[in-house]
């Protein structure tokens, strides 16, 4: 309080002058028209300006909530979408068993699951991607994960309470079932550990109907991803000599270098169909 009175005491005389000097201005802007109205402009002005800084930052402190908000409406959106519902086959049956989920009386195969990532690598040989959902929240093992542009970014591998593992596309161990989408050939697409958004598709014959530009395409013949969702996009295709298949390069279409949200596909349909494979191997192997 000492240090107070001391800065007014040494400067007395020129607080007291810009005092008046801003009661003078204040007198000639009140009482005269021409310096009201510009007054009035100038201030409109400063406040103008004073508010859309306030709104820029205002914007970008909310931006995780929009982002949130997004994000959940997405998943709302994709889980409308006609190709996650399959019908039911009723020509022998008059009862069914199961509850519809559509007006149409469709039963849901795929269902999407939003997480953010919490963890992701790129540069390594193997990579993986931490997403925050786990047990608690549904999710499961052996789920497919694509980004919110639906393009594929990888497989659930371990799940815990709260938190999953995903296996990226960039991992020597990946495989994706695909198919062309001009020629419908199919075949995989792995990674040669290399060089991060660049992949290779094996096993398409030198007979197909190979283009530079090409879209790759889920193939929907596992029951990990559902058919037409973005892979990649043909960048290089070369004949190769030892073997009647081509060596086809093609760019990922999701960046694994920018990933934050990403959708877990669940197939509901997927332990029905494992445990028919698992019937049929064990009567083989008896």
């Amino acid at each position: 309080m000492g240090n107070i009175f001391l800065f007014i005491r040494r400067y007395f005389n020129f607080l007291f002058f810009l005092s008046l000097q801003v009661f003078s201005i204040y007198l000639i802007v009140q009482y005269n028209k021409y310096h009201y109205a510009v007054g009035g402009a100038y201030m409109n002005e400063v406040t103008g300006k004073v508010n859309v800084q306030y709104n820029k930052i205002d914007n970008f402190l909310q931006l995780n909530k929009s982002n949130e908000i997004l994000r959940k409406e997405n998943e709302r959106l994709l889980n409308q979408l006609k190709y996650n519902f399959e019908s039911a086959d009723t020509s022998n049956r008059i009862v069914t068993d199961s509850i519809p989920y559509d007006t149409m009386g469709n039963k849901r195969k795929w269902l999407y699951q939003s997480a953010k990532v919490v963890s992701n690598s790129v540069t390594a040989q193997n990579n993986f991607i931490v997403i925050s959902r786990g047990t608690k929240q549904q999710m499961r093992k052996d789920e497919g994960v694509i980004d919110p542009n639906n393009s594929v970014v990888g497989i659930v591998t371990d799940v815990s309470e709260n938190f999953s593992v995903v296996m990226s596309m960039l991992h020597r161990d990946s495989r994706i079932s695909v198919k062309l989408k001009k020629g419908g050939d199919a075949g995989q697409v792995l990674w040669d550990g290399k060089e991060p958004n660049r992949l290779s598709l094996i096993d398409i014959r030198k007979s197909a109907r190979v283009v530079k530009g090409d879209t790759v395409l889920s193939s929907g013949m596992t029951p990990t991803f559902p058919y037409g969702l973005l892979v990649g996009t043909i960048d290089e295709v070369i004949p190769d000599k030892s073997t009647n298949n081509y060596i086809i390069k093609i760019k990922s279409a999701a960046n694994f270098y920018n990933l934050q949200y990403v959708y877990a596909i669940d197939n509901l349909h997927r332990d029905e169909i494992n445990k028919l494979l698992e019937k049929a191997k064990s009567k083989i192997n008896n």
